[in-house]
């Protein structure tokens, strides 16, 4: 290293994180915050279809992670789509057959209103990181990205 490089360390060392001690609730949070008013109509935050979904995704990964309230409040969110794809009598379609059709409901219907693919992506969120599998490869990407932010 150069001395430059050196000092730009110990700069940025001394100065701290950016935003501060967030954490993974700290952006659940924020994942939250903005979810909402993207839903209740904010001038700052226009959400269609698919960014109400992603919200939602980011969000219900974010919460799992995060844990206590967080955890309880997105499973809880998370249980009702599940339990009528899985009861549907269909057979044994797996965590793996409720995240697809989960992922289906939130992106690919005409949705009038922005709060449906927001509680399908929270639910899909949830779901993604217990079916494993491909599914986990975007929570995974999250998560890494979330303790990025967390530790600028």
């Amino acid at each position: 290293m150069t001395s430059t490089q050196i000092i730009a360390t110990d700069v940025v060392l001394a100065a701290g994180p950016v935003f501060g001690s967030v954490g993974i609730s700290g952006l659940a949070l924020a994942s939250g915050l903005l979810l909402f008013l993207g839903v209740r109509g904010s001038d700052r935050m226009k959400l269609d279809r698919d960014k109400a979904g992603g919200w939602g995704i980011a969000f219900g990964t974010l919460a799992v992670a995060a844990g206590e309230l967080w955890g309880d409040v997105v499973k809880g969110i998370s249980e009702v789509p599940t339990s009528v794809i899985q009861g549907s009598g269909l057979g044994n379609i797996g965590l793996g057959g409720v995240a697809l059709a989960l992922t289906i409901l939130t992106f690919f219907p005409k949705w009038k209103k922005t709060l449906w693919p927001a509680l399908l992506g929270i639910s899909s969120g949830v779901i993604y990181g217990q079916a494993g599998g491909i599914w986990a490869i975007g929570v995974g990407l999250v998560l890494k990205l979330a303790h990025i932010v967390g530790a600028l």
